[in-house]
């Protein structure tokens, strides 16, 4: 397997504690949120993994682990072979930061609204020594503009001047300036009109085949993961309960919370089919339950479930942290 990024055990721990003084006058206990917990995948290259779940389940900060702009509480990021966290501390990090880019999910406020798009883009040329002269400039960044269907002339407007969806492309191309192999996209089309963010993942499909990219995508739209993805990882709660094929994970779902997210999805054919309506409410993250974290909402629940929490294992094929499926209950 030819593997451009693997994830093993990664954790991090956030101290969401209030003040020292706070703590002592109203005797406080200091509060920690395990917001990634134990989390392992891989990537292979050229490939799309997607990371779904409820809000609040730790996609966002798998996301800025992978890129290095937090720092993981235990467990190791490899790029490419290379520990992340270690290189990007050293003279190397530079190249690295080079290979591994990031498109966030906001498009009005991820670009500097005092800027042109000429400096938006451009500054990742210009921070990587890329371009000299301010000739090379323009047109490269003409070019970058071109490859995500806006015109070269658009550079010497401000991202106000622009939709929605236009400002993802523009931080579409800031994200390909530095000619990454590996791109984060942290929910890039949830702030979108539906018609328009059909046009940005055809964008982000297009250049994945013309220039090889690798992609951890993050929704929490499953369509769009249906259309994008090559693997799917399901998250709850800091933990990956599914790891499985696309068209596995949407034909035959293992888990019972992968099914209740599928059986949210509007069923346009009408098909009749039996459907679980989502049931209670995701847990304060500050005091998880015991055993299995989706135990209160599971409708397969037993004693074992409510104790004792499931490793993420192979089965048939996949791998899936559920007592149930791994008993043959479900």
């Amino acid at each position: 397997m030819n593997a451009l990024v693997q994830v093993q055990g990664l954790a991090k721990v956030f101290d969401v504690s209030p003040p020292w003084l706070n703590r002592v006058l109203e005797r406080k206990p200091r509060l920690f949120v395990h917001a990634v917990d134990g989390v392992s995948f891989t990537i292979e290259r050229g490939k799309t993994l997607a990371l779904v779940g409820e809000s609040g389940c730790g996609k966002s900060t798998v996301a800025r682990l992978l890129v290095g702009l937090y720092g993981p509480t235990r467990g190791e990021v490899r790029f490419d072979g290379q520990d992340t966290q270690a290189t990007l501390a050293t003279p190397q990090g530079r190249m690295l930061r080079k290979r591994m880019q990031m498109i966030f999910q906001d498009p009005y406020a991820s670009l500097n609204p005092r800027w042109k798009v000429r400096d938006i883009v451009g500054e990742p040329l210009r921070e990587h020594a890329l371009v000299t002269d301010d000739a090379t400039l323009r047109r490269q960044v003409g070019e970058l503009l071109a490859s995500v269907g806006l015109a070269a002339a658009d550079m010497e407007k401000f991202p106000h001047q622009f939709s929605g969806g236009q400002r993802q492309r523009i931080s579409i191309a800031r994200a390909l300036a530095t000619q990454p192999e590996f791109l984060v996209c942290d929910e890039p089309t949830s702030a979108l009109d539906v018609s328009v963010q059909a046009q940005v993942l055809n964008i982000m499909k297009d250049l994945q085949r013309e220039r090889g990219l690798t992609y951890l995508f993050i929704s929490h739209n499953l369509a769009v993961v249906r259309h994008v993805s090559d693997h799917v990882g399901v998250m709850y709660l800091g933990r990956l309960v599914e790891l499985a094929g696309r068209q596995s994970l949407f034909s035959a779902p293992r888990h019972p919370y992968t099914r209740m997210l599928l059986d949210a999805i509007p069923d346009i054919g009408m098909t009749g089919r039996a459907r679980t309506p989502v049931q209670g409410e995701v847990p304060n993250p500050l005091n998880p339950p015991s055993g299995c974290a989706f135990h209160p909402r599971c409708p397969h629940a037993n004693a074992r479930c409510s104790n004792e929490r499931p490793e993420l294992l192979p089965f048939k094929g996949i791998q899936v942290a559920c007592h149930g499926v791994a008993e043959g209950r479900i």
